[in-house]
């Protein structure tokens, strides 16, 4: 990792920037990936799978073969993804909204209704790592919300299947849809919908720099999607009240994401990120995704800080997707961020508990994002209508209001709606 110690405000935007491929490049691929699958379909989707994962399949759909290895998992794991449902339930469901009727006025009653959207796709990342976790993440709350159809696309292995955790998990939320399909072409078939694929109305799940790439594109061209969630990162606050030990941990769970991750460490105290460092060298030695770690680790950063004050001003101004808050005085501190996906608040609070148990949602903003968007909740997977009664005693006490208003902008016919009512 590079070691930065007190850069200057006008060093930050340069020292904090994140890892991303040439941006033009990537889009022009997806772009033509997209065309492609919005021409030919399912014919495009199986060049790709051919293409990227050097497999042919005779059936895009999971069928009952595949689903009968659904079982092949271990008992402690089925217990797991079980307790692991449980929480995730336990904290989207106190986000369901019920309906308040709200008299704004006398005679004048408004409220709005969460209807859930019919149709939503979630792509769950299954290449190096089945990322069965994800689809807890999405799937419970868009249930909570309501959605009638749930279409999940997901990479197959080298084999041709989906990991038995992927499916096992999907079996308990009683989603059958399932589409061995993975990539930029994912996205592209959840968008345009191909003869074996439908297309939805919302797109939900993270991915790599071209799925964030895929998901833009069609966001641009009038496609609903989550957010942007590309690579992950992770940033660590820490004082000499730290433990080392797991801050390291901590920075290794979200470097073997992908070579592209990035982790952060804030320190106001250099022997915490000497300690780190030493910890790091340690614990990649051991991991078998050391490859991967590694590279991550020379995107990433220790910076030296005057204070935490300046810490966690430098972290707003990163906004990351995590943020833990490893300080004797996290919950304090904690109250003055304003740019993060999600954060974790002293030295047992572990990013990797909330990827996967804690019950808050794993699919948050990364890439900066943080600071206009938030992560997955019930609320994605539903529209808000606004609903308004007017009685005639309400439209009358009103009505002045409505029509000097409508006037003053010119809007005639505005105003002559009100009052052909008072006639």
């Amino acid at each position: 990792m590079n070691i930065i110690k007190y850069p200057e405000r006008k060093d930050w935007q340069q020292i904090l920037k994140r890892p991303y491929a040439d941006n033009k490049e990537v889009q022009g691929l997806v772009q033509r990936i997209l065309d492609d699958v919005k021409a030919t379909g399912d014919s495009a989707l199986n060049k790709y799978t051919k293409l990227y994962d050097g497999l042919e399949l005779a059936n895009l759909q999971v069928n009952d073969e595949d689903w009968n290895a659904a079982d092949n998992i271990d008992a402690e794991l089925k217990v797991a993804i079980q307790q692991a449902i449980k929480n995730i339930t336990i904290f989207h469901s106190a986000q369901v909204e019920e309906r308040k009727v709200i008299e704004t006025f006398p005679g004048i009653t408004c409220w709005r209704k969460s209807v859930g959207i019919e149709r939503v796709g979630l792509y769950i990342p299954g290449g190096s790592a089945p990322l069965f976790s994800t689809l807890l993440m999405l799937a419970i709350p868009a249930t909570l919300a309501g959605c009638k159809e749930i279409v999940v696309c997901t990479p197959p292995d080298k084999q041709g299947n989906i990991h038995p955790a992927i499916l096992y998990a999907a079996a308990q939320l009683g989603i059958t849809g399932i589409y061995k399909a993975g990539g930029a072409q994912a996205i592209a078939a959840m968008a345009y919908g191909t003869n074996t694929i439908p297309n939805v109305y919302k797109i939900f799940g993270p991915g790599n720099q071209y799925i964030t790439a895929a998901k833009m594109l069609l966001c641009s061209q009038g496609f609903a999607i989550d957010m942007p969630a590309g690579p992950s990162e992770v940033a660590v606050l820490a004082d000499d009240s730290c433990i080392p030990e797991y801050v390291a941990a901590d920075l290794l769970s979200q470097a073997e994401h992908g070579p592209d991750s990035q982790v952060i460490l804030v320190s106001d105290n250099e022997n915490v990120l000497t300690q780190v460092l030493t910890c790091l060298d340690t614990q990649l030695a051991a991991l078998g995704r050391k490859n991967i770690a590694t590279a991550a680790l020379e995107n990433s950063r220790m910076i030296l800080v005057n204070d935490l004050a300046e810490g966690i001003e430098l972290l707003n101004e990163y906004a990351p997707e995590h943020l833990i808050i490893a300080c004797k005085d996290a919950e304090t501190i904690g109250e003055q961020v304003v740019n993060a996906g999600s954060v974790f608040l002293g030295n047992y609070a572990a990013e990797a508990g909330g990827d996967y148990a804690t019950g808050t949602n794993h699919t948050l903003p990364t890439n900066g994002f943080a600071k206009a968007y938030s992560g997955v909740s019930v609320d994605s997977f539903v529209k808000k209508i606004t609903f308004q009664k007017v009685t005639k005693e309400g439209l009358e006490g009103i009505a002045n209001t409505i029509v000097t208003m409508a006037k003053a902008e010119g809007l005639d016919a505005h105003a002559n709606a009100i009052t052909v009512r008072l006639k």
